[in-house]
């Protein structure tokens, strides 16, 4: 399976945060990671994946994130 290189990168990024924070980002890397094996594995069974921003959310002070929904697309039924 292909490396998406979630973890290293979001490591990469935690140098100044505070332990909460970095926690933070530790869950959402690894949630990521099942996130991008479930897209692959939908791929390889003939699905297209878009991830689409359906909306932002405002945390305050300024932080905010990107709300995510698949969007998905199929060529008919699969030979699998």
């Amino acid at each position: 399976m292909q490396r998406t290189h979630v973890k290293e990168r979001a490591e990469e990024q935690t140098m100044t945060m505070d332990p909460d924070q970095q926690a933070a980002v530790r869950t959402l890397a690894n949630e990521l990671h099942r996130l991008n094996q479930s897209v692959m594995k939908a791929v390889e069974m003939g699905l297209t994946v878009e991830l689409v921003r359906s909306s932002r959310f405002h945390g305050g002070e300024g932080s905010w994130g990107d709300l995510l929904v698949p969007v998905f697309v199929t060529k008919g039924p699969s030979a699998h």
